[in-house]
């Protein structure tokens, strides 16, 4: 195994300097912040904070390298962004460890997280983009070709940081676009090592990395010198992210959050799917766009599948990420923390309603809320209503199935869905009346590098993966040619 470069080494020490990528040197920030372990709720680092001038020079690097990297081969892109998945693997340790610190996941869930980004890194970049004759008729030959937009600014979210990153990478850069890329500043760090990873495998301007606050990404939103926005995130942010790129009429790609819903059939296989769905449901502690939000379940098999989540609830082990057999960290931020508290407090003022699991915060520092089950609750509760984003599951209880799917469909989020019976047909049947991007049968969670990915309604705009997400970072061009006469 080669030896990592000497500038390289103790990536994961706190203390360590950590620069903004920008034209492919380390850049540091005359201002910084305070990064907080969710598992104590203290700062362990800080942060450069970018200035206007350095995104400014940001865009200017990647606008330069723009014409000699989109001159260049898909197989000629392809080849550097393999190198840079192997690079990734080399420190997936490393990386891993930032990223429990920071976002709080367990560090067996981080180290998936960056196996994911090196596969993401390699799959996406393996898909291929063909030109279309869309007609050839003896008098013309007109093709659609795809050509790159330009400079893509791409913003992710703190729930999967790196591996959300990775999507956007992959696929903005195979199309021959370059790129600034804005992490959150809740979990800044572990892409900031992303982009220095980079630096001696990308040519330079062609990836840059700026961490900072909404100002910045309010400015790279409006910025004159982007050609599209990649937006991972909150609907409401999203909004914003739309209404500011409006301004030059950027591209934009969005993928937002989703309330969504799990519904089981009478003939399911209770015992074996329940756990699926407790998976599914509170995996990365509940912080997952298409993480399951709400479980109809028919009322004859509703106290049954009650008391078996909540035995799982209650043995689900919750603490530090670097903790052995840890299966939950905390939530991620104090924000999301008291949001998610807000709406546990008026789902316990609703009438009726019983909770059946947790419902309470652990007695240590940090953001940790025990895995809550909650039963007997109203469609019209902020906890059905509303995407939660958070380790609570209301389980609503159905008689007929036509009822489930309109109370599934009641929302403007249609992100994700899922049908669970042991009559795949008939779950197919169901899962094509459900408005959402993805419905899966029998399981619930995942997006794979060549299916498209996104949402209904107001869950996104345009999608991603797959050759129509790559797509969603090129221009479509068609290209009308006479046929010469035979004479």
């Amino acid at each position: 195994m080669p030896k990592k470069p000497k500038s390289l080494r103790d990536l994961a020490n706190p203390e360590r300097e950590l620069t903004h990528t920008i034209d492919g040197r380390g850049e540091g920030s005359r201002s910084s912040f305070e990064v907080i372990n969710p598992s104590t709720a203290a700062p362990f680092a800080r942060c450069p904070d970018a200035s206007m001038d350095q995104l400014d020079r940001a865009v200017a690097a990647a606008r330069a390298a723009f014409t000699e990297w989109s001159r260049r081969s898909f197989a000629e892109r392809r080849r550097f962004l393999h190198k840079f998945a192997a690079r990734v693997r080399d420190y997936a340790d490393e990386l891993a460890t930032v990223i429990t610190r920071e976002q709080g996941k367990p560090l067996s869930n981080a180290a998936r997280e960056i196996a994911g980004t090196a596969h993401s890194l390699e799959a996406m970049s393996n898909i291929k983009i063909k030109d279309q004759v869309l007609r050839n008729d003896g008098k013309n030959r007109i093709t659609l070709q795809y050509r790159p937009l330009g400079v893509i600014g791409a913003i992710t979210p703190w729930n999967v940081p790196v591996g959300l990153a990775s999507h956007k990478i992959a696929q903005g850069l195979l199309a021959g676009n370059t790129m600034v890329l804005k992490p959150s500043p809740y979990t800044p760090l572990a892409t900031l090592l992303l982009g220095e990873l980079s630096r001696d495998i990308l040519p330079p301007g062609v990836f840059n990395v700026l961490a900072g606050g909404n100002e910045i990404g309010q400015r790279l939103s409006e910025h004159p010198g982007i050609d599209k926005i990649s937006f991972t995130g909150s609907v409401a942010t999203g909004k914003r992210v739309m209404a500011s790129a409006s301004g030059t009429l950027k591209r934009v790609t969005l993928e937002l959050g989703g309330n969504d819903p799990a519904i089981l059939l009478d003939d399911a296989d209770f015992d074996a799917m329940t756990p699926k769905i407790f998976g599914a449901a509170f995996a990365n502690c509940g912080q997952v766009c298409m993480a399951i939000k709400r479980l109809y379940v028919p009322a004859q098999r509703y106290d049954q599948v009650c008391d078996s989540l909540a035995n799982l609830a209650k043995n689900y082990r919750v603490g530090d990420g670097f903790e052995p057999d840890v299966q939950m960290g905390p939530l991620q931020n104090k924000m999301q923390y008291d949001k998610v508290l807000d709406v546990l407090e008026d789902t316990k003022r609703q009438p009726g309603v019983r909770i059946l699991a947790g419902g309470h915060t652990l007695n240590q520092p940090g953001y940790f809320l025990a895995p809550t089950i909650v039963a007997d609750i109203g469609d019209d509760a902020r906890l059905v209503t509303e995407e939660q984003f958070g380790p609570i599951l209301p389980v609503l209880k159905y008689t007929d199935v036509d009822d489930a799917v309109s109370r599934a469909n009641d929302t403007r989020m249609g992100l994700c869905a899922s049908v669970w019976t042991n009559d795949v047909e008939k779950g197919a049947a169901i899962a094509a009346r459900l408005e959402a991007g993805t419905v899966w049968v029998n399981h619930h969670l995942g997006s794979e590098p060549d299916v498209p990915f996104g949402g209904f309604k107001e869950s996104g705009l345009g999608r991603e993966h797959g050759v129509m997400g790559v797509q969603s970072y090129m221009e479509p061009q068609v290209i009308n040619v006479p046929v010469a006469a035979t004479p």
